[in-house]
């Protein structure tokens, strides 16, 4: 997953030019670059600072599935292909569709359950539900599980659920047990649903120098100094597209996107209103972006931009 040779760090005109395009973003909060693993911008301009937790919405899809890898590695859950109703047990409501026995860790990751989604239009009317984990197991199915990518935030709610039953800790304590500690990164507590179960998904609180943190992880190929956190493998298949996006067209894997930004192979995850984290391997770059999160999100044209700023950075040597 590393370079293969050491890259050079950025140029100071070339980060000088990415934080006066970021200026020129009203929404953004917080930028931060690291070279092989030394910051090499910390730029604040609104909102929490580059230290201070803020809430990365569905970015949080990333770093729960780098906790789902974490809790493998750790023997909480057996591997990507363990069956969720195994997991969740009496928790699968009565009468649930039988496909939801073929439903894997995997294909929750990798939003390809085939449930009907609970985001978009939906998500109102699930987060209102008095049990999220049987409203969205009780959605009829639109595709098969391991199907096209159906990007649902209940698909990830119940890898929340599924991580709670497994572990017998809650989805906070299992994170910051297994990712917060050995990465030396503070996760607060975050929103719960009806029943106590962490929210999958979304709404996490991190901040940008906290993920860089988790992207740095995935650029060492899931370990730490000589400690392995994400099992043997984990990031290769992570960042191998299983579905692509319906509006970009960008792959699709265990939590992350998959793109090409000025030529160079880039993977992401990102959250409404702007929160982002780029990983670059080739040349030795992480990024974290946080923005104003409050609604109407600028939605995919704002992601576009985001796109823009590291396109400037790598452009600019």
């Amino acid at each position: 997953m590393a370079a293969s040779a050491a890259a050079s760090a950025p140029s100071e005109q070339a980060l000088t030019a990415m934080q006066a395009a970021t200026e020129r973003l009203d929404r953004v909060h917080a930028l931060v670059v690291a070279h092989d693993g030394e910051i090499v911008l910390d730029h604040h301009q609104g909102g929490p600072g580059t230290a201070a937790p803020a809430n990365v919405k569905s970015l949080s899809k990333t770093v729960l599935a780098a906790l789902t890898g974490a809790a493998i590695e750790a023997g909480v859950l057996d591997d990507a292909d363990q069956s969720l109703v195994e997991l969740l047990g009496d928790r699968v409501p009565a009468g649930a569709d039988p496909r939801v026995n073929d439903i894997t860790i995997g294909h929750l990751m990798a939003l390809q359950a085939g449930l009907e989604r609970t985001s978009g239009s939906n998500y109102g009317s699930w987060v209102a539900s008095p049990d999220w984990v049987a409203d969205a197991l009780g959605r009829p199915f639109v595709d098969e599980p391991g199907g096209r990518m159906l990007y649902s935030t209940g698909s990830s709610h119940l890898l929340s659920a599924a991580l709670t039953r497994a572990s017998g800790e809650s989805t906070l304590a299992l994170a910051q047990r297994l990712l917060g500690e050995p990465l030396s990164i503070n996760i607060p507590a975050w929103a719960r649903d009806p029943q106590g179960i962490y929210f999958g998904g979304n709404d996490m609180l991190l901040s940008p120098r906290a993920l860089i943190q988790i992207g740095e992880l995935y650029r060492h190929d899931g370990q730490l100094n000589g400690q392995r956190i994400l099992p043997e493998g984990w990031v290769e298949d992570s960042w191998a597209a299983r579905g692509s996006s319906p509006w970009t067209n960008d792959g699709y894997g265990y939590g992350w996107f998959i793109t090409t930004l000025a030529d160079e192979p880039t993977y992401y995850g990102r959250g409404f209103g702007g929160q982002a984290l780029y990983v670059i391997p080739e040349r030795e770059l992480t990024i974290a972006i946080t923005s104003n999160p409050n609604p109407p999100s600028p939605g995919g044209q704002f992601q576009q931009q985001l796109n823009g700023l590291v396109e400037t950075l790598l452009e600019g040597e």
